[in-house]
């Protein structure tokens, strides 16, 4: 993609229209702007917002503002401006012109990151696919050098425009045949779920905000080295582990991309697909940073993704449990941290943890395995000895409470378990 290049000093400016509805304040919204440039190796020489009482077509921000702009890029020395908003064509294309400088709006640089992110075939498809749809639009920046020959007769354009149209017509047929092999992706990945849900392990799907932990804990929890650091979007695929809990044998961890707000409309659907693991899974753990001034503005952002893909209560909605998970509690003070950590004890659905130091981690394995029993019971089998196959299932996936002989029968001795099973356990052992 080549737009950024790793290391370039930025200026990062967070417009606040006036009127406009955010659910972060402007400066959470820069914050997080400025997360979003470390994610991808910028550095960050400077970062304001700027009330914008009158959105300008041209520039979208007043000339004066233009000015200062460019008298801050040259004061810190930066070589890049990373406006956190959507710019048209027209605006990005005379910033550049005005500030000298390359400019990027929030939908390039959130493209940038996922395409180095992304990992799996499906994740490079879309993010390729998003990429095209946004530079599709911003193809004249391009060709600029070709402006002088243009003209030529009639109604006919120059040949800079040819090359234009000719490079549109190749976008739309790079298009065509990625949107063709995505569908080919889904299919296959459909299967796949569909085969893990006739699995006998439960599937736990980690959800949060970017930034919220979710790597770490998943790595605590599985031991895996899944990249965890301190930067939006450090995963973007969906990856998954098993690990054992308390009453469940083996159950499958499922780590997924982080959610962010205003997502750029080219992205919905790239980070959609990574989410569709959700819907299969048998429980939520969404990973909250509570530590965060904007913890609040942050779930209810996930809350509503969660209600646009049908998987929290509502029409037509699966229903599947959410455990909320407060992480980083070693970020606040003593005092915050044993409010907060006695607020979540008081609800069966939430528990407080640090990721990172381990602190309330036993809790929530305890209270992931009570969640995913819960609903089992007792039920009593009699087997002939003979079927090995069927009494090690039962081993390996319920509590065995009780076990011993139960005389003889046709096929020769028998043996007598009482084993906690919940329905859809039962339901697979009923087909073997």
């Amino acid at each position: 993609m080549g737009e950024v290049s790793r290391g370039a000093r930025a200026l990062v400016v967070c417009p606040d229209v006036r009127g406009r509805h955010h659910d972060l304040e402007p400066e959470a919204r820069l914050e997080e702007a400025c997360g979003l440039a470390l994610a991808i190796g910028i550095v960050v020489a400077d970062a304001s917002v700027l009330p914008i009482r009158q959105v300008r077509p041209g520039t979208l921000f007043g000339a004066g503002q233009v000015d200062n702009i460019r008298i801050a890029c040259e004061q810190h020395e930066a070589e890049l401006v990373v406006i956190d908003g959507a710019l048209t064509p027209i605006q990005q294309r005379n910033l550049e012109d005005a500030l000298k400088r390359k400019v990027i709006d929030r939908t390039g640089l959130i493209l940038e990151i996922f395409g180095e992110r992304a990992a799996t075939a499906e994740g490079r498809l879309q993010v390729e696919l998003a990429h095209l749809d946004y530079q599709q639009s911003r193809l004249v920046r391009s060709w600029t050098h070709l402006e002088r020959q243009r003209g030529g007769f009639g109604f006919l354009g120059g040949p800079g425009e040819t090359q234009i149209e000719a490079d549109r017509r190749m976008i739309r047929q790079r298009m065509a045949r990625l949107r063709k092999e995505l569908e080919s992706v889904r299919k296959t990945r459909a299967l796949h779920r569909e085969r893990r849900g006739r699995a006998p392990w439960p599937i736990i799907a980690l959800v949060g905000y970017t930034n919220a932990g979710k790597s770490t804990l998943f790595n605590r929890l599985t031991g895996a080295e899944v990249m965890a650091e301190d930067l939006l979007f450090a995963t973007l695929d969906p990856t998954m582990r098993s690990i054992a809990l308390p009453g469940v044998e083996k159950a499958i961890i499922s780590d997924t991309v982080g959610f962010i707000s205003d997502l750029p409309t080219q992205l919905v659907a790239a980070f959609r697909a990574t989410l569709e693991e959700v819907t299969g899974a048998d429980l939520i753990l969404h990973v909250r940073d509570i530590a965060n001034p904007s913890t609040q503005a942050q779930k209810a952002q996930v809350l509503e993704v969660l209600g646009d893909l049908g998987v929290i209560e509502g029409e037509g909605g699966a229903n599947i449990p959410i455990i909320e998970v407060w992480n980083k509690i070693d970020l606040l003070s003593a005092e915050a941290s044993e409010d907060v950590t006695a607020a979540a004890s008081s609800d069966d659905m939430t528990v407080a943890i640090s990721a990172v130091s381990g602190q309330g981690v036993d809790d929530l394995l305890a209270r992931l395995g009570e969640q995913l029993t819960q609903g089992a019971r007792v039920h009593e089998f009699v087997l002939p000895a003979s079927a090995g196959r069927q009494i090690a299932w039962l081993h390996a996936h319920g509590d065995v409470v009780e076990e011993g002989e139960a005389g003889t029968g046709p096929e020769g001795p028998l043996r007598r378990l009482a084993v906690r099973l919940n329905p859809k356990e039962l339901g697979q052992f009923e087909t073997l």
